[in-house]
Parts: C-alpha cells; structure tokens; sequence
C-alpha cells in the first residue's frame, strides 16, 4: 500500500459522513414536491418541519442525529490506528462492521425495535473502540 491510497477504513469514513443524509433523506420520503401546507416538507425551515414529525419520520431525525454524533469517534479511531500501523486487515475489517452495524442501527431505529437497536449500538460502539486500539 502507498501512503497515496485509500484504504478501506478510509473509505468507511466516507461512507459514516454519509449516513446522516441518508436518514436526513428516509425523514423527508415522499414529502418532496409536497406543499408545506399539505404536510409536504418545508425547506424554508427544514428544522421544525423536523421536529413537528412524528413515528418513523421523527425516528429517522433521531438516527440522523446519533449519526452525527458517532462520526467524530470514529473518524478519529480509523486516523488512529492507521497512524499507529495498526494491521490494516483488521482496521478495514472492523471498519466495515462498523459500517454493517451502524446501517442495521439506522434500519432498526427507523422500525422502532427500540431494545435491538441499542444491543446494535452498544456493538457498533465496541467495534469503535477496538478500531482505536487495535494499533
């Protein structure tokens, strides 16, 4: 590997910044086009049509934010173990579980499987701190 390229935990990285828009995208489904005043979105303030959903709308919001709020700890895991030569077998590995988890935690908080889906987040969180000591 050249100190050029991309590794595979790299590219979970990417992947991770974009899952908050994928679950900004399932809260507004179907709403798009839709006048504010039937109910449709309203991108003039996008952040209380937010907070006035309900049900999976309002949950993928809530994923939205937890999305957010896991992508800095494990930005910082992967550049950490790359920094430390970790084996990057093992980063990229645990990097896609990572991944493989955080899309099941998404899938179950938007289902509202409420006890699942912090078993998934109590992993994905495991499988972060191991990415930044496995260097």
């Amino acid at each position: 590997m050249s100190s050029n390229s991309l590794t595979i935990a790299y590219w979970c990285v990417l992947v991770a910044a974009l899952l908050p828009v994928v679950c900004a995208g399932i809260a507004k489904w179907g709403t798009l086009g839709k006048p504010a005043r039937e109910g449709g979105y309203d991108n003039d303030n996008p952040r209380a049509w937010l907070g006035q959903q309900t049900a999976w709308r309002a949950r993928a919001n809530a994923a939205q934010a937890n999305s957010f709020e896991a992508l800095p700890f494990f930005i910082g895991a992967v550049l950490i173990a790359h920094q430390l030569g970790a084996s990057q077998g093992w980063v990229d590995g645990m990097a896609l579980a990572y991944i493989a988890l955080r899309l099941t935690y998404i899938f179950l908080y938007v289902t509202g499987r409420a006890n699942l889906r912090s078993l998934v987040w109590t992993l994905a969180f495991a499988v972060n701190i191991s990415i930044l000591f496995v260097g």
